[in-house]
């Protein structure tokens, strides 16, 4: 019998516990993952602020210690990560508490990662290349838990870290199953004091991974599903989120389209992210808000291929107009949250831009976007976002 019928693997998240102060049961689902010792992994900025202290106040008041590592960067490299081994091991500690952004959650993961492997085991050799996860000793991994504190990357639900390789400034996506976290808590009150532009970078990531899933070529149902209503939830409500902070109905809701994203790009990414990678990894610049700044430059380029499957979007979405709505609404979003107006304004030179196409070209996101991508197509890209 005759079909069409593709092959395709899928694997859906973790136990995720939703809601306004559930950060309050951090120590019980240590302790119920056989954590003993955690080593809480978060960033630089949020290391002084009253929510991480109130998280390691109630580690400590459960006997777990209060142990915490914040040398992160924006875009974490295997500095940083060689340094939170050096922490994790001289602690003694059994498991980690990714608590941050993306930033902290890939790179605690990171740590978790390699702490015990093997010596001569590169990081670089866990890239996300067919079976190279195989080359890890599973049993060696620590368990993680969760606890974003913004509404962008989705890393709590995911099975891989990004790491930039500070040598040759590339950003490796490092992949293992049991680097999805055993439990990931999910409080929309954690996120009230974000910085807005990272409110408004983190939530135009969210939209960028469900945009570009729901864009992607290949067949992922589930994920297809998963990314138009992630798409509704961001564009009803990271506006409220960036203009009234303390909105937690917003909040709550960016949060789920957050999470909603990286479950859904398991189908796949394109151009947006391809063309920011080399931009972060070159210049430091915020990842969601560099996807903000081409989004629109890529959905043009992309059109042809994409405008009837958006179409179909904005009508979901209650956007009239179509594909050239969709657009619109896209801009107004970059408009309403004050994203730059193109890579020129972010410190981006054109004498950059032959060398980020080859990078761009290696990225794995290029192999979902509905146009096949070249060195060509990438450097007309880059010169549209300028």
């Amino acid at each position: 019998m005759s079909h069409n019928v593709p092959n395709r693997n899928w694997s859906y998240p973790t136990a995720i516990k939703f809601g306004v102060g559930r950060v309050a049961e951090l120590a019980d689902h240590c302790k119920a993952a056989g954590i003993a010792k955690p080593l809480l992994v978060t960033d630089k900025a949020l290391a002084s602020l009253p929510i991480t202290a109130a998280a390691l106040d109630s580690l400590a008041a459960a006997g777990l210690g209060r142990a915490a590592f914040s040398d992160v960067d924006p875009n974490p490299n295997e500095m940083n990560m060689e340094a939170g081994i050096a922490m994790y091991l001289a602690g003694g500690h059994d498991g980690v508490i990714c608590f941050g952004g993306g930033s902290a959650l890939d790179l605690g993961k990171m740590i978790a990662l390699m702490a015990h492997q093997k010596k001569d085991l590169s990081v670089w050799d866990l890239e996300d290349i067919d079976d190279w996860y195989t080359r890890a000793d599973a049993a060696k991994i620590a368990p993680i838990i969760a606890v974003p504190t913004t509404a962008g990357t989705g890393s709590e639900v995911g099975r891989a870290g990004v790491l930039t390789n500070a040598a040759t400034h590339k950003k490796k996506i490092i992949f293992h199953p049991k680097l999805m976290p055993m439990v990931t808590i999910c409080d929309p009150a954690l996120t009230t004091g974000m910085p807005k532009f990272i409110t408004a970078g983190t939530g135009m990531d969210a939209l960028a991974h469900c945009l570009e899933a729901y864009c992607s070529p290949f067949y992922h149902p589930m994920s297809q599903g998963i990314a138009l209503e992630g798409m509704r939830l961001v564009f009803e409500n990271l506006v409220t989120a960036y203009t009234k902070p303390d909105d937690l109905d917003a909040r709550a809701h960016m949060m789920s389209a957050a999470a909603m994203g990286a479950v859904a790009f398991q189908k796949g990414l394109g151009a947006i992210h391809s063309l920011s990678h080399p931009v972060g990894a070159i210049y430091n610049t915020h990842h969601g808000t560099t996807n903000a700044v081409v989004m629109p430059m890529v959905m043009d380029f992309n059109r042809p291929m994409i405008e009837a499957r958006l179409d179909k979007a904005a009508a979901y979405i209650g956007i009239a107009g179509g594909y050239q709505g969709f657009y619109n609404a896209v801009m107004a979003l970059r408009e309403n949250l004050n994203i730059p107006a193109n890579l020129t304004a972010m410190g981006v030179q054109r004498a950059k831009l032959d060398e980020m196409a080859a990078i761009a070209l290696e990225d794995p996101s290029c192999g979902g976007n509905p146009v096949p991508l070249t060195l060509e197509n990438l450097r007309a890209l880059y010169d549209a976002c300028m």
